[in-house]
């Protein structure tokens, strides 16, 4: 409408100057007119009919804009022709970024899978870490266990299942634990050791070897009773049933 308007108006111009010159043109052979006046009506006709093409030009590209702007419109009704708020493309892939953001914060606290104490931190706050890096020791006391070194001879009569009492010099002979032989090691410290010790035959001298065994101690003692990893026991099987 506005370009339209404008073209009206540059019609006007252009009428109203071609009438200036057709009257300074009928009277300009009894020298009323100057020959500059001659001129400048010829100037201003010009002017007016390159304002006219000028605003007629606006109105051919308002109408390709029109033209285009009906093009996009029917191309974005076609990209969200049946979709909704929670299926739309921008709002799903909004909710992947809130999800992603989500899951970020989470991953900024650290939670144990079990119970237990840290030891041997190796981490202080405000430090940045590396993904796969270890940080500290977690020691599940409420699992404890104890491996027992006997000698080789005194393996004769030890069974799996067999009870077992022990005694830790951390509380002293006032606490007694309870319990039990679950597993019996495959080799002998010294054979797993970064140098294994190699005896021959034709020595003189008979190193009496000792072979690990595994024992479990009572959940409800250790609650009780909660021991440390490295503290010294001392274990003695029931080795009368077996």
């Amino acid at each position: 409408a506005q370009a339209r308007a404008r073209l009206r108006d540059a019609n006007a111009t252009v009428e109203r100057a071609r009438a200036e010159l057709a009257r300074r043109e009928s009277i300009a052979g009894t020298g009323a007119v100057s020959g500059e006046e001659l001129t400048s009506a010829r100037a201003a006709l010009a002017s007016a009919s390159a304002a006219r093409d000028l605003a007629a030009a606006g109105i051919a590209s308002a109408e390709a804009t029109r033209g285009s702007a009906s093009g996009d419109l029917g191309a974005a009704e076609a990209v969200v022709r049946g979709t909704t708020i929670d299926t739309a493309p921008d709002v799903a892939a909004a909710e992947a970024r809130l999800e992603k953001a989500r899951l970020d914060l989470a991953r900024t606290v650290l939670r144990a899978p079990v119970d237990g104490i840290v030891t041997n931190r190796q981490v202080q706050v405000g430090q940045r870490i590396a993904a796969g890096a270890p940080i500290m020791v977690l020691v599940p006391i409420a699992t404890a266990y104890v491996d027992a070194n006997f000698k080789e001879s005194q393996f004769e009569d030890i069974r799996i299942g067999q009870p077992v009492e022990l005694v830790s010099d951390y509380y002293g002979g006032d606490v007694v634990y309870r319990g039990k032989v679950i597993g019996i090691a495959g080799g002998t410290g010294a054979a797993f050791s970064l140098i294994p010790a190699q005896n021959a035959t034709g020595n003189w001298v008979k190193v009496v070897q000792r072979l690990p065994v595994r024992i479990a101690l009572d959940p409800k003692q250790l609650k009780e009773h909660p021991l440390r990893v490295g503290l010294s026991m001392e274990a003695t099987i029931d080795t009368r049933g077996r």
